[in-house]
């Protein structure tokens, strides 16, 4: 499945009943990925070396290519 750039690799879910997604960059193949657990709480790996952390509470962490944090 492709959508926007990107082509799905695979879905599932991990040992800990959270469900995760992977897909690729149409443009440079790199992978990204992310999880949705069970608490509420997401996670996101960008094929740009990016994460964004959404935690059950609402906070988040952001942490940009370059390794800069912002947290909310």
């Amino acid at each position: 499945m492709s959508d926007k750039g990107y082509t799905y690799t695979g879905s599932g879910t991990n040992s800990q009943g959270n469900h995760y997604c992977t897909r690729a960059d149409n443009d440079t193949g790199s992978h990204s990925y992310h999880y949705s657990n069970n608490d509420g709480s997401y996670y996101y790996s960008n094929s740009n070396g990016s994460t964004y952390y959404s935690a059950a509470d609402g906070s988040s962490t952001y942490t940009s290519p370059s390794g800069q944090t912002t947290k909310k």
